[in-house]
């Protein structure tokens, strides 16, 4: 019987001695923060100016903004392509070969006749600002992609009115 007590002592100090170990290693791990903290610390630490070089730093920041336009230019969509049948098969098909929200089926004359009718100008001003009919039915700002061009949302609504007269 002594034989266990001492056992039974021995396991109970060994178990402290674990608990304590174990307190130690989890109290050193670094603590895990809330993301908006973080966010709110960046903001804080920011510089609140910038640092102006002179002439050397605007011609700097010049070419930045210059090559930052070339960047966003070559951004178009679909490489540039103004075709109209090009811009309707990898984006508008989607909403207007099903009439997903209203959308009138390309093809379709009756459900096309009294939009044509307003004129294509009003067509392509409505597909490049976004249009909510009477109806509630959306079509949204260059068929969700903005970065088409004015041009290319024109000729692909040209392409689909030519399709559906």
């Amino acid at each position: 019987m002594r034989q266990f007590s001492w056992l039974t002592a021995g396991l109970s100090v060994l178990a402290v001695l674990l608990m304590v170990l174990a307190y130690s290693i989890y109290s050193s791990i670094p603590k895990e923060q809330d993301p908006s903290q973080t966010k709110l610390t960046a903001t804080r630490i920011t510089p609140v100016g910038g640092v102006y070089a002179g002439d050397t730093g605007r011609a700097a920041m010049a070419a930045a903004q210059e090559a930052a336009a070339k960047a966003a230019a070559s951004q178009v969509a679909y490489g540039g392509s103004t075709d109209g049948k090009t811009i309707y098969d990898n984006l508008c098909h989607s909403c207007h070969t099903a009439g997903v929200a209203g959308a009138p089926k390309v093809g379709e004359k009756g459900a096309w006749a009294t939009r044509i009718a307003e004129g294509t100008a009003t067509l392509v001003k409505h597909a490049i600002e976004g249009y909510t009919g009477p109806d509630g039915n959306h079509m949204p700002a260059k068929g969700g992609n903005p970065s088409l061009t004015d041009e290319q949302v024109g000729n692909t609504v040209k392409w689909m009115i030519d399709q559906s007269k």
